[in-house]
């Protein structure tokens, strides 16, 4: 896995696993989601996003299916 550093609020991390396109979304309450078959593309996205975690909430958390 390969954590992509984000400036954000409420997002701590993203560890990404480009082959599988699992995302593991650490947030800063402590919260953990996985994610899976997501595009590098929509990681990108919600990376270089002015605000990650609105981009999280607007665009990608109902958008992807969660994992395990």
């Amino acid at each position: 896995m390969t954590d992509i550093p984000v400036a954000s609020r409420i997002i701590k991390g993203i560890p990404v696993s480009p082959p599988d396109g699992r995302v593991v979304l650490s947030f800063a309450n402590g919260q953990t989601r996985v994610f899976e078959g997501i595009p590098l593309e929509a990681i990108t996205d919600m990376v270089e996003a002015p605000s990650p975690g609105h981009h999280y909430v607007e665009r990608f958390r109902h958008r992807y299916q969660r994992g395990a």
